[in-house]
């Protein structure tokens, strides 16, 4: 054991350390090293020593930055720990430093990553897809098209007809098929609608008749 000798009285010809005090001295020339190269962007691997309401902590060789939360995941979560777990290896980037007060705000979600960007890469309006049932409102229903990205089915596009209760056409859990009539990139809103299929199906049959 490594430790520091910090008293050694002649008469009693003994000495006391302190392992603590070695940690300490260690800890300190770690976090030294680390502002000496730290910058915003950098990244780094860690591992994740705590978790708390609010995000997780992880040690990047002598010092811990905190990964919020809203970081941790582009859905939203109600814990940290529904995203990682004391004692993972995390690839992590520093978004802010405060070397004054040894504050560290780290990043961890990846833009390639966003939910958003996947889906304006795959779909556009006009498409017709399939979609779960995720909420339900007095004005529509709210349907999610891929993991992270919902849309919304208002209440006068669910059916062909004056819809009441939007619970009496649909129920969380259903899966719809629906038409992006809508894309908002400003504000991420997508509109949906069932009641276009029909009327797409109905279309396609009269031209079937008429050929």
């Amino acid at each position: 054991m490594k430790f520091i000798v910090i008293e050694a009285p002649e008469r009693r010809k003994s000495a006391v350390g302190s392992i603590k005090a070695v940690n300490r001295k260690e800890k300190e020339a770690a976090k030294s090293k680390f502002w000496e190269t730290a910058e915003v962007g950098k990244e780094y691997e860690g591992e994740v020593k705590s978790l708390t309401s609010y995000g997780a902590f992880v040690d990047l060789g002598g010092i811990d930055g905190m990964v919020h939360i809203s970081e941790l995941s582009w859905n939203r979560i109600k814990h940290p720990s529904q995203v990682v777990s004391v004692g993972d290896v995390l690839k992590v980037y520093i978004k802010d430093l405060d070397q004054e007060n040894d504050r560290i705000s780290l990043g961890y979600k990846r833009s390639e990553d966003n939910p958003w960007e996947k889906f304006k890469a795959n779909y556009e309006v006009g498409d017709v897809v399939d979609a779960k049932i995720v909420s339900i409102t007095s004005f529509g229903a709210f349907a999610q098209i891929i993991d992270g990205v919902d849309g919304l089915i208002h209440i006068s596009q669910l059916a062909d007809r004056r819809v009441e209760n939007v619970k009496d056409v649909v129920s969380v859990g259903d899966e719809v098929t629906v038409k992006i009539t809508n894309i908002d990139e400003d504000s991420k809103r997508i509109s949906l609608s069932m009641r276009a299929v029909g009327e797409d199906d109905d279309a396609e049959y009269d031209d079937e008749e008429e050929a």
